[in-house]
C-alpha cells in the first residue's frame, strides 16, 4: 500500500532530519547524553534537604542538661559544631565571617530554669544572606529543641495536645523525589526549544531552505517534517530520563505511564511550537540559541520548578497560566508521587493542549510568512 503523496513528501523530510542529527556527533551527544548529565548533576547538585549545617556554640551553662541538648542537635546529622566558645562576641565573629550558618547560645541558668517548668530559653543565630538554608535550619533546630523540653516539661493527665505529623506522597521528605520528576520538564523544553529553532536557522543559513521551498513540498509539510522528528526524540529522551530517575535516583512512580505519556506529547508540542516561533525571528544560529536560552530562563522561573507559584505576586501568578512549564512540572509530581489520574489533572491538560495549539498556530503563521 503507497502513502499518500503528501504523507511520503513529509516522510523523505523527516528521513533527512534523522541523517542530519546523527551525522553530526555534537548534536547526538546533545540529544541522548546531555539530558542524562543534567539529570544527574540535577539530582546530586540541586537540593533543599539540609544536612552539617555548621553551627557554632556559646554554652555559659555547661551542665550535663546543655551538653545533651547540644547532642541532640548533632546526633540528628543537620548539624555539624565547628566552633565552641564562652563568649557571645565570638558567635557574631563566627557568622560575620562565614564560618557558621547557625549559632547556639545556652544561657548560664539553662538546667535551672529547665527543671523547675519556668522555660529554658536557647538562642538561635543564623546567618540571614542563606536564606533558604537558615529557614530549613531554624525549623529543625526549633523542632529538635522542642522534642529535647518536652522530656521536662510537668506532665498534666487530664489536658493537653497530642500532636503527630504524617507527610503524605513523600513520607521522607527528601526534595530529590520533588526535584527530579520535575527535571523532565527542563529538560524536555530545553531540548525541544534548541534543536527546532537552529534546525531550520540552519537550513535558512545553508541556503537548503529556499531549496526546500522550489520542490514540491508544501509549507505546512516542511514544518511537519520538521518538528515531528523532534517530537520523536523529545519522547525518546523522556522515556530515557525518567528510567534512569527509577533505576539510579529511586523515585517512587505511583502513577499511569501512558498518562505521562500523553502529557508529554502535548508538551512536547508546544515546546516545538515555541521553538519554530524563535526561529521565524532569529536570521543565524547564535540569535536562535540565545532567543532559546532568553525564553526558557524565565519559562523555568515561573514554573514552580524552584519556587512555589503561590509565593509569587499575584500578576506573575497569572502569567505562569500560560507557561506550558508549570503545568507539564504538576501532572508530572503529581503522576510520580501521588499517582493521580485525569480526573484530578484534566485541567493542566487542557491548559498544555490550549497552549500548544496557539503556539503551533501562530508559529506555523509566521513560519509560512517568513519563507514565502
Amino acid at each position: 500500500m503507497k502513502f499518500p503523496a503528501a504523507a511520503g513528501r513529509i516522510l523523505e523530510v523527516m528521513r533527512k532530519e534523522f541523517l542530519q542529527m546523527f551525522r553530526d556527533p555534537r548534536l547526538s551527544r546533545i540529544i541522548f547524553a546531555a539530558p542524562l548529565l543534567q539529570l544527574l548533576v540535577f539530582g546530586y547538585a540541586v537540593s533543599t534537604d539540609v544536612r552539617e549545617t555548621t553551627t557554632f556554640v556559646v554554652d555559659l551553662d555547661r551542665s550535663a542538661d546543655s551538653r545533651s541538648l547540644l547532642d541532640a542537635l548533632t546526633a540528628s546529622g543537620y548539624f555539624r559544631i565547628v566552633g565552641r566558645s564562652d563568649r557571645p562576641v565570638d558567635l557574631a565573629g563566627a557568622l560575620d565571617h562565614g564560618r557558621a550558618i547557625l549559632g547556639v547560645e545556652i544561657p548560664p541558668d539553662f538546667t535551672e530554669r529547665l527543671r523547675a517548668g519556668k522555660g529554658a530559653p536557647v538562642q538561635l543565630v543564623l546567618d540571614g544572606t542563606q536564606s533558604n538554608t537558615a529557614t530549613v535550619a531554624r525549623g529543625y533546630a526549633e523542632r529538635i529543641v522542642a522534642q529535647f523540653a518536652e522530656r521536662y516539661l510537668p506532665r498534666h493527665p487530664e489536658g493537653g495536645v497530642d500532636l503527630r505529623e504524617r507527610a503524605w506522597f513523600n513520607p521522607e521528605l527528601a526534595s530529590r523525589n520533588y526535584n527530579v520528576p520535575a527535571v523532565v520538564g527542563t529538560l524536555l523544553m530545553l531540548i525541544c526549544l534548541i534543536l527546532t529553532g537552529l534546525a531550520v536557522v540552519r537550513e535558512r543559513e545553508m541556503g537548503t531552505l529556499e531549496q526546500l521551498m522550489v520542490s514540491p513540498l508544501r509549507p505546512g509539510e516542511l514544518i511537519a517534517g520538521k518538528t515531528i522528528p523532534f517530537a520523536i526524540i523529545g519522547l525518546f529522551d523522556m522515556v530515557l530520563v525518567v528510567a534512569l530517575a527509577l533505576l539510579w535516583f529511586h523515585v517512587p512512580f505511583r502513577g499511569s505511564f501512558l498518562l505521562l505519556v500523553l502529557a508529554s506529547l502535548a508538551y512536547i508540542l508546544a515546546a516545538l511550537g515555541m521553538g519554530l516561533l524563535i526561529s521565524t525571528i532569529s536570521s543565524t544560529q547564535q540569535e536562535a540559541y540565545m532567543a532559546s536560552i532568553l525564553l526558557f530562563m524565565p519559562s523555568i522561573l515561573l514554573s514552580g520548578f524552584m519556587f512555589p507559584v503561590a509565593s509569587m505576586p499575584s500578576l506573575f501568578q497569572w502569567i505562569t497560566l500560560a507557561n506550558p512549564v508549570r503545568h507539564y512540572i504538576v501532572i508530572v509530581r503529581s503522576i510520580f508521587l501521588k499517582g493521580a489520574g485525569f480526573d484530578a489533572l484534566w485541567p493542566h491538560f487542557l491548559a498544555l493542549v490550549l497552549i500548544g495549539a496557539t503556539v503551533l498556530v501562530v508559529a506555523s503563521t509566521r513560519f509560512r510568512k517568513s519563507i514565502a
